[in-house]
């Protein structure tokens, strides 16, 4: 495939949730035609694309057909299975590529990747048996937390263990749950913050970055996301370093975010990869020159990348099922302050724990922008 590949042309996306939707809103906005390919109909990304295509991800006669019908390929959430990017990258520019997507959805590659790269990383045990989890609780101790090596999201997946004697049923319990016998047991780290750093990467090389983010979370799933983050200017350094190497190393082309911890010992470890757009990102389509979804636009698309400069301060909220327990949220309510910005991802069933949409809002400070975002989301 040719690059760049210009505006009027077609770009597929692999997967139909609110990434999806949020980056098709962008490649509209510049003149692109988006189709879509989930198992769903009637879905965030497909009220918005241009065609919606509903089949199995495993269908790959299905994916190909789709992979035709468009110049470039991407995907908005990483457990698209490995050989379904594998058969669209056989009719279509694919990026991330798939090697990046092998690695990346299953947390033993990911760890074993970064591990070898030399990156700081949280201490972690390989478990394939529950002869493996003794010997991992014997090495860490407890607490510590036994995640699923495949298709966790949002905190699913993940068991903490206070003691040796709920390792039996919590091994089950992954079992159980749908993923593979793998699992990943963690070292409990005591940290300071949470922070993400989400950057971009062109065929080029040319990179941008959004700095580092502070995330704060509910029940494991993010629920508070502030730019810039209140940390010493030597540790964002430090997070952004972290991020484009791992970027560079992975032969990224497209939007990576990088999760870590940032420990009381003032170290950073890395938590997880996500490569693509990222829920603590979505504040950047309001307070920067260009959104995380452009980026990736530009990078599958060969195009330079644009300024990552954030405009104003910012912090953005999520917006969970629960909400809606006692009827429609008063969205009157949360559009009082002038600056606060209301995103609904077009789902149609709130479920409690179920990312429905969020709030945005800019401020003079990030402090205040926490606050205004904290209060706007209450008034729902």
């Amino acid at each position: 495939m040719k690059l760049p590949i210009l505006p009027g042309s077609t770009i597929g996306v692999l997967g139909s949730g609110q990434l999806g939707r949020m980056f098709a809103i962008s490649a509209r906005r510049m003149g692109y035609r988006v189709h879509t390919f989930s198992p769903d109909s009637d879905t965030p990304t497909g009220q918005v694309a241009d065609v919606e295509i509903n089949a199995a991800y495993e269908d790959l006669d299905a994916v190909r057909a789709f992979a035709r019908a468009v110049s470039a390929v991407t995907f908005e959430f990483e457990n698209v299975p490995a050989a379904t990017a594998a058969a669209a990258a056989e009719c279509a520019h694919v990026r991330p590529s798939g090697h990046i997507l092998h690695t990346t959805q299953h947390r033993l590659r990911e760890k074993a990747f970064l591990t070898s790269a030399g990156f700081p990383l949280t201490p972690f045990h390989a478990v394939r048996t529950l002869d493996d989890l003794d010997a991992g609780l014997a090495r860490f101790g407890c607490p510590c937390v036994l995640k699923s090596a495949d298709f966790g999201y949002d905190g699913k997946g993940q068991v903490k263990l206070s003691a040796p004697s709920e390792a039996a049923a919590a091994f089950d319990s992954l079992r159980g749950a749908g993923s593979s016998a793998e699992a990943v047991l963690e070292a409990w780290v005591e940290f300071e913050r949470e922070l993400s750093v989400v950057s971009a990467r062109a065929a080029d090389g040319s990179t941008v970055h959004y700095g580092p983010m502070n995330n704060t979370h509910q029940n494991r799933i993010l629920d508070i996301a502030v730019s810039p983050a209140p940390i010493d200017p030597r540790v964002s350094r430090e997070a952004i370093a972290i991020a484009c190497g791992v970027l560079e190393a992975l032969d990224v082309v497209g939007v990576l975010c990088v999760e870590m911890f940032l420990a009381k010992t003032g170290k950073l470890l890395i938590n997880e990869l996500a490569p693509r757009p990222h829920n603590s990102g979505h504040l950047t389509v309001d307070a920067c020159v260009t959104s995380q979804f452009e980026q990736q636009l530009r990078a599958v698309c060969g195009l330079p990348l644009g300024s990552a400069e954030l405009l104003r301060p910012a912090a953005m909220a999520n917006l969970l099922g629960d909400l809606w327990a006692n009827g429609e949220p008063d969205w009157a309510a949360a559009c009082a302050n002038p600056w606060a910005k209301v995103h609904l991802y077009g789902k149609l069933e709130p479920r409690p724990g179920r990312k429905m949409g969020h709030i945005t809002v800019l401020a003079d400070t990030a402090a205040e922008a926490e606050r205004l975002v904290r209060a706007a989301r209450a008034s729902l």
